[in-house]
């Protein structure tokens, strides 16, 4: 099991997304940026750590959201989302093929990893609460 922390960075109504290199598992499909738990590492530094490295952002981790085990044919992984807002850094794509804001109303319209779709679905539903 691969334990992922991933981050819904919110700015004006928008949420961050990235889109997979073709190169990555998971060929371009879309997912939240994030990475993978190293041993000794909170959850916390870890997504702290892997949003400096994947797209040049400083994150301020506000709330978790549930856990979410997806099982794909090849391997399985444990997503630990947070949703964040930017401390400071200017974007920029280091490994993935894109890096856009969406309104949060536009997330289902793209081809997005099964794992992170479950996080969707309680990120909108919790956020429509709040209007």
């Amino acid at each position: 099991m691969i334990h992922v922390a991933c981050a819904l960075i919110e700015k004006d109504q928008q949420i961050l997304i990235c889109q997979r290199s073709a190169k990555m598992k998971l060929p371009l499909k879309w997912e939240f940026p994030g990475g993978k738990l190293e041993d000794g590492e909170t959850l916390e530094e870890c997504l702290m750590r892997e949003v400096l490295e994947e797209i040049n952002l400083n994150i301020q981790i506000n709330e978790p959201l549930s856990k979410v085990e997806y099982h794909y044919p090849d391997f399985s992984l444990t997503l630990y989302p947070f949703i964040c807002s930017i401390k400071s850094g200017k974007l920029k794509a280091n490994e993935h093929e894109q890096v856009i804001w969406v309104d949060r109303t536009e997330l289902f319209r793209f081809d997005w990893a099964n794992a992170d779709l479950p996080i969707i679905e309680e990120y909108i539903r919790t956020r429509r609460e709040e209007v």
